[in-house]
């Protein structure tokens, strides 16, 4: 069975520490067999928690058997112990799944398993974050963010929002649509598909001098582009146009370029049935080789995989 590993350090954040325990531990398959076994675990025999304390069932030893690890957040953005850090390290060269909530990201941050990705945290920690870790692309702006093997979420219910999707990747929609229910939560909350195909895609900045520039990116992406192009379209030299991008999305064009496509394939992959090959085209790769590729760097699977956990169900007659 997949084990889910809570680590509860001094300070936690009860409704994060809760949210995990809850979800994971009422899943349940099909069969009625139960999906996943919770541990909490500590690195003291006792753990502050606001109004409370708790005594852990389970050490740090225990993160040797599991399959995920869930960081809830903490009041107190102090250091993270060092066993907890080396810890989550050994973990994380196993293969195992991390994911944090709230301000859980800072010690998933500390461990350096987040530098040079996209993460989240709350939005009034976000700063912070930023400063502490600047090798991390901190996203404020939304409920979650998967690279695949590293998982941060933003704050309180955005946690439960997290603990679905990694159901529904495990186990598919209906095991993640019953956990949902139970929760009385929806599945997807308002904005449909827009948390899932959202990941490391810097948005266009509203009224920035780039937005009608990028808007045109977007409604061209099957075309062979070149930066040259894009220059010209924007009326400025290349050189300008990179300083620009970097000062307004934080990446360069030709970045933006490559993540706007996987951002519509993704959109494809869940919307139509076009066979890979020809989504591959309709976003502007010139092979599907390269197309995979690309998919699988930014999103962490590949397109079909993604097609199977993603695709929208069927509208009822």
């Amino acid at each position: 069975m997949h084990i889910i590993a809570v680590v509860a350090l001094d300070n936690v954040v009860p409704f994060d520490l809760s949210t995990p325990i809850e979800v994971f531990s009422r899943t349940r398959l099909p069969d009625g067999r139960a999906a996943y076994e919770v541990r909490i675990c500590g690195a003291a025999p006792s753990v502050a928690a606001g109004a409370f304390s708790l005594r852990p069932p389970w050490g740090l030893e225990a993160l040797a058997d599991a399959g995920t690890i869930i960081l809830p957040g903490r009041s107190d953005l102090g250091p993270v112990p060092e066993e907890v850090v080396e810890a989550l390290r050994r973990a994380a060269a196993r293969g195992v799944r991390i994911a944090s909530i709230c301000s859980g990201a800072f010690v998933l941050a500390a461990t350096g398993l987040l530098d040079g990705l996209r993460a989240t945290t709350h939005w009034a920690a976000a700063a912070q974050l930023a400063a502490r870790h600047p090798r991390v692309e901190v996203d404020p702006d939304v409920l979650y963010v998967d690279n695949g093997q590293f998982l941060t979420s933003a704050g309180a219910a955005a946690g439960l929002d997290l603990c679905l999707h990694m159901i529904r990747r495990d186990h598919g929609s209906a095991v993640a649509a019953d956990a949902a229910r139970l929760s009385v939560m929806p599945l997807e909350r308002e904005g449909g598909q827009a948390q899932f195909i959202a990941h490391d895609h810097p948005p266009v900045p509203r009224g920035s001098v780039l937005e009608p520039v990028l808007r045109w990116v977007e409604d061209n992406l099957a075309a062979d582009l070149t930066l040259d192009d894009i220059a010209r379209t924007a009326g400025v030299s290349l050189r300008t146009l990179n300083r620009r991008f970097r000062e307004q999305t934080g990446t360069t064009p030709l970045q933006w370029l490559l993540r706007a496509r996987i951002r519509r394939a993704q959109y494809l992959l869940e919307a139509t049935d076009h066979p890979v090959d020809r989504i591959a085209g309709e976003v502007g790769f010139g092979s599907s080789t390269a197309f995979r590729d690309r998919f699988k760097r930014v999103v962490g699977t590949t397109p079909q995989a993604y097609r199977s956990a993603f695709t929208r169900p069927a509208p009822v007659p």
